[in-house]
């Protein structure tokens, strides 16, 4: 485990009677965690109630209309889900009439995905409620510090993926 105190500007722990504990104001997991579940908990109320789908659902349309014909491996592989809960959703959203499947001949359990024309709805009018959220969570944020954000947490991705 490498010492990463020096690459910091502010610290992730702090000393509270002599004992060393986490600020979670600078703990980089924990705030990851707690954007990322006020984000969940926010769309998925809306997606829930608008469309009875959850976030996960949500997540693997737009995967599949990301990349047309996709398999649930490469949908695990890319949002970094298990393959139960992908396996789910494909299995919700197949038959909801969203998402439709062939099997390819030489392994029939490898199934490519893509969106039907119903799918291609659902999907369209979710985008625009997320991007509405999206622009909510960043307002006031400058462009730049975004665009900073963004690059930092796709390095931190590649660093995870190592």
């Amino acid at each position: 485990m490498t010492d990463q105190s020096n690459r910091r500007i502010s610290s992730p722990t702090r000393h509270r009677d002599g004992v060393r504990i986490l600020d979670i104001d600078y703990y980089a997991p924990f705030l990851l965690s707690a954007v990322s579940s006020a984000w969940q908990r926010q769309t998925s109320a809306i997606y829930r109630s608008d469309f009875n789908l959850g976030i996960v659902d949500w997540r693997v349309i737009a995967m599949i209309n990301i990349e047309p014909e996709i398999t649930a491996n490469r949908i695990c592989e890319v949002i970094r889900l298990d393959k139960a809960a992908v396996s789910r959703s494909l299995k919700l959203l197949g038959e909801r009439g969203l998402a439709t499947f062939e099997a390819t001949a030489s392994d029939p359990r490898r199934r490519r995905w893509w969106l039907t024309e119903a799918g291609q709805k659902v999907h369209h009018d979710i985008l625009a409620i997320a991007l509405e959220c999206e622009a909510r969570m960043l307002e006031d944020i400058a462009p730049e510090e975004i665009e900073i954000h963004l690059k930092v947490m796709r390095a931190m991705l590649r660093n995870l993926d190592k």
